[in-house]
């Protein structure tokens, strides 16, 4: 908070409390002031661009004109202070805590089990709380619109939104307990009793909501809205001043002195500009008070609203007239209604305003296209006087332009009357349904006159398909006049192909389906129309049944999750197999938990920033760090030189990743050297001010093409193989080849990278505070690297906001660097990355191609596969050959396929590094395997579960690497899954769908899986712990897992609580830290229970065994006496525990081994329906049925299978990475990468944990279940594909066809074929530059 020259003194409150601010700085946002500032740490940094919701708050605004406060949620990483003076805003700790009382939103959210790694959830209860605020007793409908803003990367939002749902008084939410159905739809096959069942969570003891027990608006707010005459409010900071004038007079008067400064209202738009674009504002003009902008007034002709109201409150706005007014009139209304509920999130829309979303001149605008179709105007303000401006294909000029003068300030907008024979719609395809910029958007308006279909006026206008909103006015002119039929559109739609014809190479890329959507919208309101007409007896034709289009369904039904009860004899105090919530779930639903960065700052401390390379293949030639040494705040620059010790990273074997490059990069985003200083600010700022110079090297290699052809390659390359492929393929009645692609995955972690190295201040000793998943090999690595002992270096992991597999190598480089600058400095050094810098910085899951030849009878007995992935595995090796080896032992799959063989090839490129990913290599190796199956299918034209039932292992068996196991459960969870969905009655339900309707699908998949748990490296498997028992009974444990939200420490609290024979409430884990337990391995492999429990059971059943005596001295005392007698008796009450690991191992030169300690098994199906014009489509249901042997704790494991499916779900269908042509990371955050959101989850997601079964390899009968579910999301993909497999057949195209990984909107749509798509001509790869690379 820098001081400039004097300003006005800013006044809000924040939680209840006055906070008054002398030299409020406009860059300062609200997220970094209540972090910093104010240490109210609840609120989370997640994207920094309002995308993600983890630093959502409620801001609260009193009306004098009505009286009336009103409450909103908001982003906090984009509202700036100075825009709150007079505001009231609630975080997360104002409404409760576990000091004073917890807020029913924070208790419900975290005893549905809605809180894993927790980083999301205080965002979560503040979205849910302010919905309560505004409407005590939601509709599902509010809850899921208000939610809608807010990720979670664990949980798969299920617990979340019945959690939530426990407010609702809808009559019909029977599952307002989130805890079975009492409407049940399908054969359920349960024997059990309703009331019978165990439940994950028992509602009845849950707070009520009482509204009188909320914070009060503060009284002096209200006296100061009411009687301070307003004043112009000037805030000056270090770079920007803030103007903030109450009259509209003034405005315009300083909008024409300063025509170059923004106006800011929301700032959705110039914010995400200033932070991601660099963009510097001397002036920002805030006309946030100025009460003609918000004015809306009706006219005989229609409606002005003021250009200041907020999306929301426009919505509001319309929805009043829709009832206040006759049908006809109100034709745009409704249209942007519709647009309104899908742009954007909850918490935007509340910000965002109308006069902004149009004066950006968003080329992909949601609202644009519709206002410009309706002859909306805009009324405009300037020295001179007023004009009324037409929103025409003449309003917007260019990119981020529009035809109004700089000086000309938009004050209202004018929404006409629709007329009677006027018709207007909207429609939208985005990435994702909700949250996400469109990828193509229309407005669509036609008038007939009474009685008539010939068209009398016709308005078509796109976003998406130019820098510009584009009118389609050639289209418009064929239509005019004519009657609507056949083929007057039949002429429209070539002629709309020609007007909006989209260079190969266009920005944005998606070039065929931006074309085919086009013309699928224009067929739509065609369908639309051609109803209406009939409606109103101006024509006879019937528009059939098949050819209607419905929206896809979009409301949850009551979902199921069941588990067994534990056994009757268990002790009541024995939590094992009981679904006890997460053990920190309470503090991280009131934002009390601490992560990394909210440690509090150390006097002194510096913040460290990286600057990357952006090239991507080059020499450096010149590195120039003078003009960042001399900015304000900049401490120093540190490079490879000042490094005192070792000076790379090893991943794999002997192989060397470098901390810094100075001579040559070989990736956009390599790391060259970091700036400290004094602030976050000052860094960035040193960051941008380092100039390098490159000289680029020829050739770089980006895609897996490009290394096969030039044997890019890490070594070694493995090969597995079984039986005689060669005899086998000339013994086969048939022979097919194919291929997949799969794209990449970014972790997406909530918490970016996060580390503070702390020098202690003698004897060359270190504490680190890291966000790693593995703090022993932090501190080897940073001992290795300032060469001091490890002994002097201690790493502390309290918890971490999600991981993935992601925070296991980058973050050991990252702390490195960061341990160096507090080596150099001797000052505390903190790294927190910005979400752009760690999606560029830290890759991902590896994109694979996987290339297959299959023989197979013509019964459908597959007798002989031979398969080739290639991983694109970026710059240096890292992980890239272990993941290229699992994907080989899991070749098999589920499928007993005598002669097999498999090769793998790590291939090297000029992009950012892949590393460890959830499910490891194996979610890209089963897609491979599984598309083939399907492949195989569909040549015989037989179902698939055919063909996967026929084929998966049966009876005793062995794998391709000789390890013999029993399949019994593999086939159990299998018959169980087809049982539990009613999969046979849903197959004939989808065909009789497909038949009924022509452009909407269903498809149906069901998919097993085997997947081996345990490091394939057996040092990896080995763990210890300590517990102390301290003089009052109290436990202390530790161990070598660190919680990423996947329930390690309340497993080992489970542990330890059978063990002692005590309550877990005398159990406590503070934080993994190599100053108590030392040389632990990563958390990782789905293994951190089965190691870390068992050697917690060791240390566990030690100290029990020393009270033995005690306990038969005094058999009836309590647990506190006999703690005290063992202290008087001089007995240790402190014990280290230790678990070896299985004996696992891999010979690859006799391709035999046992490289894993067990199988977890699953089935899961899932059915989608598909809209074939834009392939978007939804997840109707999903059944899960796992087998876990016996649940540890039932919450916690439903809880990391539901997030691994959505994961999972978000891999194969969803996310989607894209790379400039010359190597750089376009998806950059969350407006450019979609990760699921709540609008993605199955709308029925039923989870079924297998029964009766036993693992006599891990600790109490459990398996490990963290990865595995991952690979299940394949089940959407295949669904996806049935779908488009039923909408290719009405093209007459059948047999197997191209469908790769993710399944987008894009390419579902693309491959339906439909007769739009078919109309686009095809442009050859290799004739043009693409905008992005296919790697």
């Amino acid at each position: 908070m820098s001081a400039g020259k004097e300003g006005d003194i800013l006044c809000f409150f924040i939680n209840g409390k006055k906070v008054t601010e002398n030299h409020a700085d406009p860059e300062t946002m609200l997220l970094s002031f209540l972090r910093e500032k104010l240490r109210l740490t609840g609120t989370k940094y997640g994207c920094g661009g309002g995308g993600c919701g983890a630093c959502t708050v409620m801001v609260s605004r009193y009306q004098p004109a009505t009286k009336t406060i009103i409450h909103y949620s908001a982003n906090a990483c984009l509202l700036p202070i100075c825009q709150l003076h007079g505001a009231a805003v609630t975080t997360v700790e104002g409404i409760g805590s576990t000091k004073t009382r917890i807020h029913p939103v924070q208790e419900r959210i975290a005893k549905a089990h809605g809180s894993q790694c927790g980083f999301c959830t205080p965002g979560m209860v503040m979205s849910m709380y302010t919905l309560l605020r505004n409407k005590p007793q939601p509709t599902m409908e509010d809850i899921t619109q208000a939610l809608a803003g807010n990720l979670c990367r664990c949980t798969g939002y299920r617990p979340i939104v019945d959690g939530c749902r426990t407010f609702c008084q809808e009559t019909n939410c029977c599952q307002a307990s989130g805890v079975g159905s009492c409407c049940p739809s399908g054969n359920e096959n349960t024997d059990e009793p309703e009331s019978e069942k165990p439940q994950l969570f028992d509602k009845e003891g849950f707070l009520p909501l009482d509204p009188t027990q909320e914070l009060i608006f503060p009284p002096e707010l209200m006296r100061m809205a009411e009687t301070v005459s307003p004043q112009t409010l000037t805030f000056q900071g270090e770079r920007m001043t803030w103007v903030s004038p109450t009259l509209l007079d003034e405005l315009v008067q300083m909008k024409s002195s300063n025509p170059t400064a923004p106006l800011v209202m929301g700032n959705t738009n110039i914010g995400p500009d200033i932070k991601f674009k660099g963009v510097l504002h001397p002036l920002v003009i805030s006309p946030a008070r100025i009460v003609e902008l918000f004015e809306v007034t009706q006219t005989p002709q229609g409606v002005w609203v003021g250009a200041g109201c907020s999306l929301s409150e426009v919505r509001s706005v319309l929805e009043k007239l829709l009832s206040q007014f006759p049908e006809e009139k109100t034709e745009l209304f409704k249209a942007l209604i519709q647009q309104l509920r899908s742009l954007g999130s909850e918490q935007i829309r509340n910000v965002a305003t109308l006069g902004g979303n149009i004066m950006s001149a968003n080329p992909n605008s949601d609202l644009n296209p519709v206002l410009a179709a309706a002859n909306c105007k805009v009324s405009v303000i300037f020295s001179g006087g007023r004009r009324e401006v037409p929103l025409n294909q003449d309003f917007f000029v260019s990119f981020g332009k529009t035809i109004l003068k700089p000086e000309e300030i938009a004050v209202s907008i004018f929404l006409p009357f629709s007329r009677q024979g006027e018709f207007v719609r909207a429609y939208r395809q985005a990435p994702r349904k909700e949250n996400s910029f469109a990828t193509v958007t229309t407005g669509m308006r036609v008038f007939f006159s009474e009685g008539s279909r010939v068209v009398q006026d016709v308005s078509l206008y796109y976003g998406g398909m130019g820098p510009t909103t584009v009118s389609a006015a050639k289209t418009c002119a064929a239509i005019t006049a004519r009657p609507w039929d056949d083929d007057t559109l039949s002429q429209a739609y070539d002629i709309l192909l020609d007007e909006l014809a989209l260079p190969p190479s266009a920005p944005g890329g998606k070039v065929e389906f931006r074309q085919s959507l086009a013309l699928s919208f224009l067929f739509r309101f065609n369908l639309e129309v051609f109803q209406k007409l009939r409606e109103m007896n101006v024509i006879t034709d019937e528009v059939p049944e098949r050819m209607q289009i419905q929206p896809l369904p979009r409301e949850f039904q009551p979902s199921l999750q069941e588990f067994s009860h534990v056994s009757k004899d268990q002790s009541k105090q024995d939590p094992v197999g009981r679904p006890i919530m997460h053990r920190s779930a309470i503090s991280q639903a009131t934002g009390e938990a601490v992560y990394c960065d909210d440690i509090p700052r150390t006097e002194g401390e510096l913040f460290l920033a990286l600057v990357t390379s952006s090239r991507a293949h080059a020499k450096i030639t010149s590195l120039d760090v003078s003009g960042a040494l001399q900015l304000p705040g900049v401490v120093d620059v540190i490079r490879a030189k000042d490094i005192p010790g070792k000076k790379f990273h090893t991943v794999y074997r002997d192989s060397q990743e470098d901390f810094l490059s100075e001579t040559e990069v070989s990736c956009i985003g390599q790391l060259v050297c970091a700036v400290v200083a004094d602030t976050r600010a000052h860094a960035r700022r040193g960051v941008s001010a380092i100039k390098i110079s490159y000289e680029d090297l020829p050739d770089p290699v980006f895609t897996v093409e490009e290394a096969i052809e030039r044997s890019s390659f890490f070594k070694p390359q493995r090969m597995i193989e079984r039986g005689n492929i060669t005899e086998a393929f000339n013994s086969v009645d048939q022979v097919y080849e194919g291929e997949i692609r799969l794209g990449g995955q970014e972790h997406f972690y909530m918490e970016t990278q996060s580390m503070l190295v702390v020098p202690v201040g003698e004897e060359r000793e270190f504490n680190v505070y890291v966000s790693s998943q593995w703090p022993s090999g932090t501190q080897a690595a940073i001992a290795e690297t300032l060469n001091i002992p490890s002994n002097r270096v201690t790493c502390h992991v309290k918890r971490i906001g999600g991981a993935f597999g992601g925070k296991i190598d980058k973050a050991i480089i990252l702390a490195c660097i960061t341990a160096v600058a507090a080596w150099k400095t001797n000052c505390a050094v903190r790294c927190v990355l910005e979400r752009g810098e760690d999606m560029l910085i830290t890759g991902g899951r590896h994109p694979v191609l996987g290339k297959y030849k299959v023989g197979f009878m013509n019964d459908g007995r597959i007798t002989a596969a031979d398969i080739q992935y290639y991983t694109n595995s970026g710059a240096t090796v890292d992980e890239s050959v272990m993941v290229t080896e699992k994907m080989l032992l899991h070749l098999d799959h589920a499928y007993n396929i005598p002669n097999l063989r498999g090769r793998a090839a790590a291939c090297r490129t000029n992009l950012p590094s892949n590393t460890a990913f959830r499910g490891f290599g194996v979610p890209q190796s089963l897609m491979v395997v599984e598309n083939m199956v399907n492949d195989v299918a569909m040549v015989l034209g037989r179902p698939a579960d055919q063909i996967r039932e026929m084929n998966m292992y049966k009876g005793p068996s062995v794998t391709h690497y000789k390890l013999e196991f029993s399949p019994e459960n593999l086939q159990r969870c299998w018959e169980e899954c087809k049982l539990k969905s009613d999969y046979s009655a849903r197959c004939k339900a989808v065909d009789l769908f497909n038949q009924q309707n022509r452009w909407k699908k269903r498809g149906i998949s069901i998919i097993p899986l085997k997947y081996g748990i345990s490091f394939t490296d057996k040092f990896f498997n080995q763990a210890a712990a300590l517990v102390h028992i301290y003089r009052d009974g109290s436990v202390l444990v530790t161990h070598g897992g660190t919680e990423l939200g996947q329930g390690v420490h309340t497993k080992i609290q489970q542990v330890a609580s059978r063990e002692l024979h005590i309550p877990t409430s005398k159990i406590y884990i503070s934080e993994t830290s190599t100053g108590t337990v030392p040389n632990t391995c990563p958390s990782a492999a789905s293994f951190g229970t089965d190691s870390n429990g068992l050697a917690v059971q060791n240390a566990c059943q030690t100290l029990y065994q020393r009270l033995e005596p005690i306990r038969q001295k005094n058999p009836k005392g309590s647990w506190e006496s006999w703690v005290s007698a063992a202290f008087l008796e001089r007995i240790s009450l402190s014990a280290t525990g230790f678990h070896r690991g299985p004996e696992v191992y891999i010979d690859w030169n006799k391709m035999e081994g046992r490289p894993y300690a067990y199988f977890t098994f699953a089935a899961c199906c899932s059915e989608v329906e598909l809209d074939s014009l834009t392939g978007d489509y939804r997840t109707v249901r999903t059944d899960i049925v796992v087998d876990i042997g016996r649940s540890m704790n039932p919450s916690v494991d439903i809880g990391q299978i539901e997030g691994a499916f959505m994961q999972g779900l978000g891999l194969y269908t969803l996310e989607e990475l894209k790379f400039s042509p010359s190597g750089l990371l376009y998806t950059r955050g969350p407006s450019q990468y979609k990760i699921p959101a709540v609008c993605d989850v199955p709308l029925r997601f039923n989870i079924y944990l297998l029964s009766d079964s036993n693992n006599p390899h891990a600790i109490y009968s459990s398996k490990g279940i963290g990865e595995p579910i991952v690979c299940m999301g394949s089940s959407v993909f295949f669904a996806i594909k049935h779908a488009v497999a039923a909408a290719r057949s009405e093209s007459h195209l059948v047999g197997p066809f191209s469908l790769n990984s993710p399944a987008t909107p894009e390419r579902a749509c693309l491959a339906c074929a439909s007769p739009f798509t078919q109309k686009i001509p095809t442009n050859e790869p290799g004739s043009f530059k693409a905008w992005a690379l296919n790697i």
